[in-house]
C-alpha cells in the first residue's frame, strides 16, 4: 500500500493507537478524518492536528455509523482506506452473573459489529477506486485470552479470524486487507483498570505501534504482529498452554 495522498478514516481516532496513526498519516501528506463517541476528545486532537477531521460518532449504533459513512462519501468522495481501531475493553467475571455483563459498554457492538457493518458500507465505494485498503487492529489477546477480559479478547480472535477471510474475499479485487496486532499498549483502552490491579507494565507507546504498523503496510505486510506479539504468535501455536499461563500469571484466574 501506498503510505502517501490517500483519504482515510480511523475509528476511535482521538486517542491511543488512532490518534498516533492519524499524526503519522498526516505527516505522510494523507488526508485523515477521524471519528469518537467524546466531542472533547475530537476536539483535544484536532487542537494537537489541525488538518485534522473529525466527526462526533457513536459507532455501536447502527443508523450513526450509516451517517458516518455517508459523510465521509459526500464530503471526501476520494477516500479509500478504512482504519477500524475503535474498541473498548472491559473485565467480566461471570462468576457474578448477568448484571456484571449487562453494567457497561457492549463490547461486541463496538469492537466487532461496526467493523463488520463499516467495512460493508466501504466496499463498494472501495472498489471503484485506483486502490484501496481496509486495515483492522486487533490485539495479541486474539491470540492468547487474557481471562479476566473475555469478550475483549474473543471480539479480537473474531477480527483476526476475520481479516483472514476478508483478505481471500478481497484477493482478485484492489482492495488491500491488513491487520495491525499490537501487544498491551500505553493508552486509556482499558479506562484506569490496570491501575486498579496493580499493574505495573502498561505497555508499548502508541507511537511505537503507528510508527512499526506504517513501516510494514508501506511493504505490504498483511498481517503485522508488533513487539512481543510476533513471539506470541509462534509460541502459541507450539505450547498453547504454556502460553495461555503466562499471559495470565498475574490473573486471579492465573491458575
Amino acid at each position: 500500500m501506498k503510505t502517501t495522498n490517500n483519504t482515510i478514516l480511523i475509528t476511535g481516532g482521538a486517542t491511543g493507537i488512532g490518534l498516533e496513526l492519524a499524526k503519522q498519516f498526516i505527516a505522510q501528506n494523507n488526508t485523515v478524518i477521524i471519528c469518537g463517541r467524546r466531542e472533547e476528545k475530537l476536539s483535544e486532537a484536532k487542537k494537537i492536528l489541525p488538518n485534522l477531521i473529525t466527526k462526533k460518532c457513536n459507532i455501536s449504533d447502527l443508523k450513526q455509523r450509516q451517517d458516518l459513512f455517508n459523510f465521509c462519501i459526500d464530503n471526501y468522495p476520494n477516500i479509500n482506506v478504512l482504519i477500524n481501531n475503535a474498541g473498548i475493553q472491559r473485565e467480566i467475571n461471570f462468576l457474578k452473573g448477568e448484571q456484571n455483563y449487562l453494567n457497561g459498554d457492549n463490547e461486541v457492538s463496538i469492537n466487532l459489529d461496526a467493523c463488520f457493518h463499516l467495512t460493508a458500507l466501504f466496499i463498494p465505494h472501495f472498489l471503484k477506486q485506483r486502490e484501496a485498503s481496509i486495515i483492522n487492529v486487533s490485539s495479541g489477546l486474539g491470540l492468547v485470552p487474557l481471562i479476566i477480559t473475555p469478550i475483549y479478547s474473543a471480539t479480537k480472535a473474531a477480527l483476526h479470524s476475520f481479516s483472514i477471510s476478508l483478505r481471500k474475499q478481497l484477493l482478485e479485487t484492489n482492495i488491500q486487507v491488513f491487520e495491525i496486532i499490537p501487544p498491551i499498549v500505553d493508552t486509556d483502552l482499558d479506562r484506569g483498570a490496570r491501575d486498579k490491579r496493580g499493574q505495573t507494565d502498561k505497555g508499548i507507546s502508541a507511537e511505537k505501534v503507528a510508527k512499526e504498523s506504517i513501516e510494514a503496510i508501506s511493504n505490504n505486510k498483511f498481517e503485522i504482529p508488533i513487539g512481543i506479539v510476533k513471539v506470541l504468535r509462534i509460541g502459541s501455536r507450539i505450547s498453547p498452554k504454556l502460553f495461555l499461563k503466562i499471559i495470565n500469571k498475574k490473573s486471579r484466574f492465573g491458575n
